[in-house]
Parts: C-alpha cells; sequence; structure tokens
C-alpha cells in the first residue's frame, strides 16, 4: 500500500516592509512521505519570502515537470519559478529559459557546500536566477515551528525574516549565494 501525504494547515499573517506586501493567507501543504518537516518548512518559508495571491504551491517531489512553487504571468508563462535542494545545472538552466525569474534554496550545509563549489560557476551567466542558502540550524529552527495547523505570523524586512507562531520566536537571515540581475 502507498504512503500518503501528511496535510499540514497554515494561517500566514505577512508583512513584507521591503515590497510592501500585507496579507493573510491560509494554505494547505501536503507534505510528502519522503519529505522530512524541515524541507517541509523551507517549503512554506520559501512561499512567504515571494508571497503574493498568485503563487502556488505545485505538485512538487510528485513532479519532474514542476517545481516546488511557481507562479505563471497573465498569458500562462511561468513568472516564477521556486525550487528546493541541490538540483542539477540542467533542470535550473532549463527554468530559467521558462521563467522570468528562478529562485532556488538550498540546504543541507555540507552537500551545498560541494554543490556550491561544483555547480554555481556553471550558473553564473543566468542573469534571472537567485539562490539562497538555508544552513542547519536555520532549517532545524524552522522545523520546530512545524505543527499539522499552524498560524504564523511573518515578518521580511531588509533580508531578515522573523516568524512567531506565538509561543516561539525566529529570526532568519539566509545566505545569498547569487543575485537576479
Amino acid at each position: 500500500m502507498a504512503l500518503k501525504a501528511t496535510i499540514f494547515k497554515a494561517v500566514i499573517d505577512i508583512s513584507d516592509l521591503d515590497r510592501h506586501y500585507y496579507a493573510n493567507h491560509t494554505l494547505t501543504l501536503a507534505r510528502h512521505p519522503s519529505e522530512n518537516d524541515e524541507r517541509m518548512m523551507l517549503r512554506l518559508f520559501a512561499w512567504c519570502h515571494y508571497a503574493s495571491e498568485r503563487l502556488l504551491f505545485t505538485r512538487g517531489l510528485s513532479s519532474d515537470e514542476e517545481p516546488e512553487i511557481w507562479q505563471h504571468h497573465d498569458h500562462g508563462s511561468p513568472e516564477l519559478w521556486i525550487e528546493l535542494g541541490l538540483p542539477d545545472e540542467r533542470r535550473l538552466k532549463k527554468a530559467a529559459s521558462q521563467a522570468s525569474e528562478v529562485v532556488l534554496f538550498t540546504y543541507q550545509s555540507r552537500a551545498a557546500a560541494v554543490w556550491k563549489q561544483q555547480t554555481l560557476p556553471k550558473l553564473a551567466a543566468l542573469r534571472n536566477l537567485t539562490i539562497w542558502h538555508a544552513n542547519d540550524e536555520q532549517l532545524a529552527q524552522l522545523a520546530a515551528l512545524a505543527q499539522r495547523s499552524m498560524a504564523l505570523q511573518i515578518t521580511l524586512q531588509e533580508g531578515v525574516v522573523w516568524l512567531s507562531d506565538g509561543v516561539h520566536n525566529v529570526e532568519i537571515e539566509l545566505e545569498l549565494w547569487q543575485k537576479t540581475t
């Protein structure tokens, strides 16, 4: 019998002071059986980092043809393509050829350091690619907020993200490895 996804609900109150975006969102996340709390919460964090009314979670790990999160232009082509992990350079090049902006959130610091050294130089020519890195400590702090039903307040300002569930407060400042020009 195949394992089923675990459903998480999140009520998010976002104050993005840099983009002047202030909204409340109710999100449903399906955690794939092979996904842990760290990865799921990084996916939620990535969504919050680029939040908008049109930003959608995809089938993620269940599909090789879609990113984790995306947003489409009104005419249907991908506007924003968000990936997690340490993808092959070909996947990112393909995404960069399809979407206006591609964002990658890396994690697992040891493996990410090797990936960065080997792959980042090959991606330098992609002018629509931004790469963020969440270190292991930050990922553990995010995972500690994981609950089947969450209510989170998120504030973003000048590259720093504060998250609170009313009991725990977490401050995250990701490392920027490459920035869209």
